[in-house]
């Protein structure tokens, strides 16, 4: 699903129109962004769990010539789906 065909269904679910669905979809995952980027967890209860991993600088190898190359430091988006979103799948 792409975000035209969850921009529909959530119009189709919701009741909305089209153009409330997106600013909907847009400003929610605007204000995901904006928590993650302070370094705060997003909890959606029975969905999951949005937040921010630290990768420390390593070293790793270039598979074409094995020479060493250094990977920064960086953040990482996790996410960690809750308990009801598990169910629902299985």
């Amino acid at each position: 699903m792409n975000k035209t065909e969850l921009v529909d269904s959530i119009a189709k679910l919701s009741g909305l129109t089209k153009v409330d669905s997106t600013k909907a979809l847009d400003a929610t995952l605007e204000a995901i962004v904006k928590s993650l980027k302070k370094n705060d967890e997003v909890r959606l209860v029975g969905f999951g769990t949005f937040a921010v991993s630290s990768r420390k600088a390593t070293t790793g190898r270039n598979p074409r010539t094995g020479k060493e190359i250094k990977i920064a430091a960086c953040k990482a988006p996790k996410f960690k789906a809750g308990k009801t979103l598990k169910d629902a799948l299985n």
